[in-house]
């Protein structure tokens, strides 16, 4: 039976990971098994703060929301049901855009929403 060498695929897959791990501190960018350990480590933070990173700007929404809303004299939670009771149906990321982007339009918004 003939021999196989695999030099060149191991070599390959070792520039890739090390391809991957450039940057990183100590031996996780030179030696094989902690590099691959890294990547992994490192696909598994990244995948999790996607995550985060939806709850967060959500969070930095409401945030803006309620601050615009309380210089207009009502709590965060007051408007957003006012809001669901006068059928506007706009979600707190365009309502966040507005506070930043339109402030007058905003302020109509929330005036109709405390007349109705």
């Amino acid at each position: 039976m003939a021999r196989i060498k695999r030099g060149t695929v191991s070599r390959r897959k070792h520039k890739k990971l090390f391809s991957l791990t450039k940057g990183y501190r100590g031996t996780k960018n030179r030696l094989i098994r902690v590099a691959h350990e890294a990547s992994l480590h490192a696909g598994a933070y990244a995948y999790h703060g996607r995550k985060l990173r939806k709850r967060d700007i959500r969070a930095l929404w409401i945030t803006r929301i309620g601050e615009a809303v309380k210089q207009e004299g009502l709590s965060y939670n007051v408007f957003i049901n006012k809001l669901k009771k006068a059928n506007i149906e706009l979600d707190r990321k365009i309502l966040s855009n507005l506070v930043l982007e339109d402030p007058t339009v905003f302020k109509q918004i929330v005036d109709h929403v405390r007349r109705g």
